[in-house]
């Protein structure tokens, strides 16, 4: 395979899933980790993603000064963001993880909406600053320098103390049968809280992270109540989801 094509690949699971690890990259392609490592230094410095230990995020995942046209499939997360925007009610308690789906919904909330909104997630805390009728809740802890989430003890704690309305969880992957998984340990654990803390529980994601699975479980399909994509609820893509009795936007 070419470097070129390796190049896009990676591009691509990086831009999908956000995060990606050298390791899982290197299986997918059937390289060497050291032949990735340098692939992922080489889009680093032409600042198409950022390199970080062990694997690569995208430019959009942390950025707080994100520019639209640096959010892969902007649109399909746009068209996510309104079917989930139908869900809030005036007075709800709200809890949204991070993730650039969750940025673009937080950014398009209505600003007559009057709800309050807890959040472990900066870039998401930032985007909602500017709604001057919702009320922020930022949970407190240990900050991922990548993720710019707050994780850890601290966090979990917080959330074992409130019952939200609605949790927008974001997920790295989604499958009908391994449910939403994730690569990294800590914040799988800080989304299991999540999910214990909230009423029903809300899955915005791209069809093109659909039947993907990573390495650590956050939870069932069945722990899920709504699940939103860009597709129309009767697509074939989403037979499977259907069938397991999750109402679908």
């Amino acid at each position: 395979m070419l470097k070129a094509e390796r190049h896009q690949i990676i591009l691509n699971e990086v831009r999908i899933h956000n995060r990606v690890l050298l390791v899982d990259i290197a299986n997918l392609l059937k390289v060497s980790v050291d032949t990735i490592r340098r692939d992922v230094t080489e889009l680093h410095k032409e600042k198409k993603l950022k390199k970080v230990h062990g694997g690569a995020i995208s430019l959009g995942f942390n950025n707080y000064s994100i520019k639209k046209d640096e959010i892969y499939s902007l649109e399909k997360k746009s068209k996510i963001a309104e079917k989930g925007i139908t869900l809030f009610k005036n007075g709800q308690v709200i809890l949204l993880s991070g993730g650039t789906t969750n940025m673009e919904l937080a950014r398009m909330l209505p600003p007559n909406l009057k709800i309050t909104c807890f959040t472990p997630s900066l870039p998401v805390a930032n985007q909602l600053l500017t709604k001057t009728n919702i009320d922020i809740i930022f949970i407190g802890g240990l900050i991922s320098k990548d993720s710019k989430i707050t994780i850890g003890g601290g966090a979990i704690s917080m959330l074992s103390d409130i019952k939200v309305d609605l949790c927008f969880l974001g997920t790295n992957s989604i499958d009908v049968h391994n449910g939403l998984t994730e690569f990294d340990w800590e914040i799988v654990q800080l989304k299991k809280a999540m999910i214990r803390s909230a009423k029903q529980v809300v899955a915005p994601v791209i069809s093109e992270k659909l039947n993907t699975s990573q390495r650590y479980k956050i939870c069932d399909m069945e722990d899920v109540d709504i699940l939103i994509t860009e597709l129309h609820p009767g697509d074939g893509e989403l037979k499977d989801f259907n069938n397991k009795g999750i109402v679908i936007l």
